[in-house]
């Protein structure tokens, strides 16, 4: 066997072993490397957060015990920097989830109808029962984003061939007519207005109270982290998972509740956060690989990091306007995706050109090559 073939079967064996067992897997050299650096400049970030605004906090102040100081650091900045934290890192996990489950590196909840579903469902609760507690309002959202991820699976798995655009076009359309069906019914109920305020991603109205609801959502990337080994043998199939003795279809249906659950919370909190969901997991690919054990924690630091980097951006390019939070991760998210598909399209353009190695012979006792 070549040693081609070899490593990816070494990998899928180490995976199943971990999913059977409930051992952890160690992260390589490169991987503490990778989460060391994310998580410095995560914590460098959230500093920086503390201090940008409107507002002015002078570091004296607080040093000094200053009670307006810390009444905006309490109340406002740290409320806003922990919900940019919270919903970053969710999101990403939600993200790395999907993608591992529908075998396609080229999807996330915001397009192939979750995010959407979850903003139809709010719009059904708030046009039903308008003065609906927002507990409520997150559950039927939870609900809808559960309905549309299910059917974006189940039209996936009727399709013909896996192709690698074809995933990601079938998402799009899906959303696409659920974004249609939403807005014409807030167009219908006078709703276009709060519509948008779940479609556009903005932290400017979090405060203290507003945002407590974005801890659900660390427990969902908790239990995707628990359930990350059975999330990568999943994704290599319905029949090598059953062969291994575990239940694909309660697999999938634990994945799609942990997505749904994350986008209808963040959705409700703070809006959707395009292209997060897609572009961070390819980057943790690239660092660590495949392996959901792995990816997890970094692309929880990585997408938290980008969020709050794009929410002080926002803060600081209009002071003392602020730019929200889902037109700066629309410009980022777009540009880094395309530079990871340019770079992508290189690796493989490489690999085929490179040289094919010549197959290993083994000598027989009779001096014959084998």
């Amino acid at each position: 066997m070549s040693n081609t073939t070899a490593a990816p079967a070494a990998a899928t064996e180490a995976a199943a072993g971990s999913a059977r067992s409930g051992r952890f897997a160690r992260p390589g050299r490169r991987g503490v490397v990778a989460l060391c650096l994310g998580l410095g400049a995560l914590v460098l970030l959230a500093g920086f957060s503390l201090f940008v605004g409107v507002a002015d906090i002078d570091p004296a102040k607080l040093l000094a015990g200053d009670p307006e100081a810390w009444d905006l650091v309490w109340i406002s900045r740290l409320p806003r920097t922990l919900a940019a934290v919270l919903a970053g890192a969710a999101v990403a996990v939600a993200g790395l989830i999907m993608q591992q489950l529908s075998r396609n590196k080229f999807v996330d909840p915001g397009m192939v109808g979750t995010t959407e579903s979850a903003t139809l469902g709010i719009l059904v609760i708030t046009v039903a029962i308008p003065a609906a507690p927002i507990l409520a309002k997150m559950g039927v959202a939870t609900l809808f984003a559960l309905a549309g991820t299910a059917l974006f699976l189940a039209l996936i798995n009727r399709l013909p061939t896996r192709d690698t655009l074809l995933v990601p076009l079938v998402g799009i359309m899906l959303g696409g007519v659920v974004a249609a069906a939403t807005t014409f019914f807030a167009y219908r109920f006078d709703l276009l207005q709060t519509l948008n305020t779940w479609m556009i991603g903005d932290l400017s109205g979090i405060l203290r109270g507003r945002y407590e609801l974005l801890w659900i959502v660390a427990g969902a990337c908790v239990l995707g982290y628990i359930a990350a080994d059975r999330f990568t043998v999943a994704g290599l199939g319905e029949d090598f998972t059953t062969n291994l003795g575990m239940n694909y279809k309660a697999t999938v249906r634990l994945g799609m509740t942990i997505v749904a659950i994350i986008s209808a919370v963040t959705v409700t909190t703070v809006g959707a956060l395009p292209f997060l969901g897609l572009v961070v997991p390819n980057l943790v690919s690239l660092l660590v690989g495949d392996h959901l054990r792995r990816a997890v924690p970094l692309t929880a630091l990585i997408g938290a990091g980008m969020v709050l980097a794009c929410d002080i951006l926002g803060r600081l390019i209009r002071q003392p306007y602020e730019v929200p939070i889902g037109m700066i991760m629309s410009v980022v998210g777009a540009a880094v995706f395309l530079v990871l598909l340019s770079a992508r399209r290189r690796g493989g353009a490489s690999a085929r050109t490179a040289p094919k190695a010549r197959p290993a012979t083994v000598t027989t006792a009779g001096g014959k090559n084998a």
